[in-house]
């Protein structure tokens, strides 16, 4: 039960912050471009990969950190069904470079952001 409430409270906290960065983004940002949404995974790829390594280095007496940062808040913090959705509408309205450029960046600056995490947290 302990481990359910862990993933409860940081799924809501990660929710959350996605919400008010995604917001605070979109709205300095006019564009049909979903840069809020771009920046919330980008982020989330970081995150989750420095998490996972880093709580990694304290063995077993980090799983609750870990149950509640990564499985949680990562869980909760990461958009990419966000991701598909926009690229549906990209579809729908025939916004080929947009699809492609969304998904290609996506992607590749996603895996990037990830495997610096997990160099960092290797690092500290």
């Amino acid at each position: 039960m302990k481990f359910v409430l862990l993933v409860f409270f940081g799924g809501g906290i990660g929710s959350l912050c996605r919400y008010l960065l995604n917001r605070w983004i979109t709205g300095m940002v006019v564009s049909t471009f979903p840069y809020g949404t771009f920046i919330v995974n980008i982020s989330g790829c970081f995150l989750i990969g420095f998490l996972v390594y880093f709580t990694e280095r304290f063995g077993t007496s980090s799983l609750p950190w870990r149950i509640f940062l990564v499985t949680g808040f990562c869980g909760g913090y990461t958009t990419f069904s966000s991701f598909s959705f926009e690229n549906i509408e990209f579809i729908n309205n025939h916004q080929v470079f947009n699809i492609l450029m969304y998904t290609f960046l996506s992607l590749a600056i996603g895996f990037l952001a990830t495997f610096s995490g997990i160099l960092l947290a290797k690092n500290i």
